[in-house]
Parts: C-alpha cells; sequence; structure tokens
C-alpha cells in the first residue's frame, strides 16, 4: 500500500534529516517506526502527509507511492483526499472547541453526512471516555483524553493509511495500554493499514506486525515485530533489559555503544 523507496530529506535545502530511507506497509498490517528522540521518525511522517512543506522541508531525492501513486509531489489536503490521515505528535486538539466539534472537524473534506454520523458514533463506540466528554471545550481534557480524541478524529476521514505520532507520549502505562488495545482492535476491525511512530518499543512491537529501527536519519534494522522484539540488541538498548530478562541500568552502558552486527 505505502512505499517509500530512498529517500532523502532536508529542511531549508541545508539541514538534512533522512538519508536513504527506505520502508513500505502492507495493506491492514500495523508497522511501527521506533527509535530515540530526533532521528527522524516524525520527519518521516510528515514527508508522506505531506506537512514537511509547511515546514519549509521536501523529499530532495527519492520516492513516496501510495496505492500506486506518487505523494511526494502532492499538497497534504491532496494526501489526505488519497486516504491518508495523521494524528500529530503531541495531542493537538482545537482547544477552543468541543470534542464533538473536534471529531467533526476530521470529517470536513467529506460529502455523506448520514455515514458521518454512523463514523462519530463508531469513534464513540472505540472510546466511551470520549463520548462521555462530548460538549466538553477540548482544552480542558487530560492527556489520555486528548490523545483518544485525536486517534478519534483520524479516524472520522475515513483513511486507508492512518499515521499515529507518539501515542504514549507522556502517558501513564495503563492509559497507555488502554490506547493501544484500541489501536489494535481499530486494526482488526476496520482491517486498517497504521504506521506508529513510537519511542516506547514495548508497546508497539506489541501490536505490531512489523517494525523498523531508524537512527540518525538512517533505517538500522527491519523485520516482524517478534524477532525484533527478541533481538538483543532492542532489549539491551530501546527496551533496558539484559539477555536474561532483567531490567538493566543504563549506568552500566557507559558510552551506549551498539554491537558491530546492529549497525550493519
Amino acid at each position: 500500500m505505502l512505499k517509500i523507496n530512498n529517500i532523502e530529506v532536508a529542511y531549508k535545502k541545508v539541514i538534512r534529516v533522512l538519508r536513504g530511507v527506505s520502508l513500505s506497509v502492507e495493506d491492514g498490517r500495523i508497522v511501527a517506526l521506533l527509535g530515540a528522540n530526533g532521528g527522524g521518525k516524525t520527519t518521516t511522517l510528515k514527508s508522506i502527509s505531506g506537512m514537511l512543506k509547511t515546514e519549509e522541508g521536501e523529499v530532495t531525492d527519492g520516492s513516496i507511492e501510495f496505492d500506486g501513486r506518487r505523494l511526494d509531489r502532492l499538497m497534504p489536503d491532496q494526501i489526505a483526499g488519497a486516504g491518508i490521515s495523521q494524528a500529530m505528535e503531541g495531542r493537538r486538539v482545537l482547544e477552543h472547541l468541543s470534542v464533538e466539534e473536534n471529531l467533526l472537524v476530521g470529517a470536513l473534506r467529506r460529502k455523506d453526512r448520514t455515514e458521518v454520523k454512523q463514523d462519530l458514533d463508531m469513534v464513540f463506540d472505540y472510546f466511551p471516555h470520549v463520548k462521555r466528554l462530548r460538549r466538553r471545550m477540548s482544552g480542558y481534557l487530560s492527556g489520555g483524553e486528548q490523545q483518544m480524541l485525536v486517534i478519534g478524529r483520524a479516524l472520522m476521514a475515513r483513511p486507508k493509511l492512518m499515521l499515529l505520532d507518539e501515542p504514549s507520549l507522556g502517558l501513564a502505562p495503563l492509559m497507555v495500554q488502554e490506547i493501544y488495545a484500541i489501536i489494535k482492535k481499530i486494526n482488526v476491525e476496520k482491517k486498517m493499514a497504521i504506521l506508529v511512530v513510537e519511542q516506547n518499543v514495548q508497546a508497539a512491537l506489541g501490536i505490531a506486525d512489523f517494525g523498523y529501527i531508524l537512527e540518525n536519519g538512517r533505517i538500522v534494522l527491519g523485520g516482524p515485530a517478534a524477532a525484533l522484539k527478541d533481538n538483543e540488541d532492542i532489549r539491551e538498548y530501546y527496551m533496558g533489559l539484559s539477555a536474561a530478562g532483567a531490567r538493566k541500568s543504563y549506568r552500566e552502558v557507559k558510552h551506549y555503544r551498539r554491537r558491530k552486527r546492529f549497525m550493519g
């Protein structure tokens, strides 16, 4: 469904952020793009959704294709019309609007008003917390409630591919579990492809079919989620676990050196 072919991305034609990134998302699958902060994960999502253009960034080489159509030359509204919806990092709700009004913003491009109402009920079914707060101003919601809201707003566009940027950011562990369980349920019931960017490797690989590790603008590892979860380097450097499964103290990793095979 989605193919990113060896893209290079630069801001203001000077600051190169992505260096030859290639990845793919199959129809109906969840793919996790993982890595430390500053590695280029969010830039990758913005390259797909077209939001890169709003920040003086551009794909300078390579290509992005969705359902056989070239995306990297299109504007964000054209990409949204093609069936891609992004839930931005940082829970960017429209604070002066109610919860229900925020959700309806996600359906502004749609003309099928009867089905919009049905999809509103669908979002409320997935997120009962959001339904109870439907009349409240969005700026007064908790972090977890706002995260549910932005995912629901992305769903209202009826996307073929949903992009999720750090859905666990700043949330308590129990809330992270709840949100990820709902993401998986949406994927299974709607057969929707999802590309999720995360630093919480354990949460993302818990629901993903496939994953990629992005470091300093390059993909350094990729494979089935189950294989990545068992990878000794990922367990040590991203999950903080030793080979025996015990949580590892980062004081023991003085220089944060990756093994040579990992960099290969």
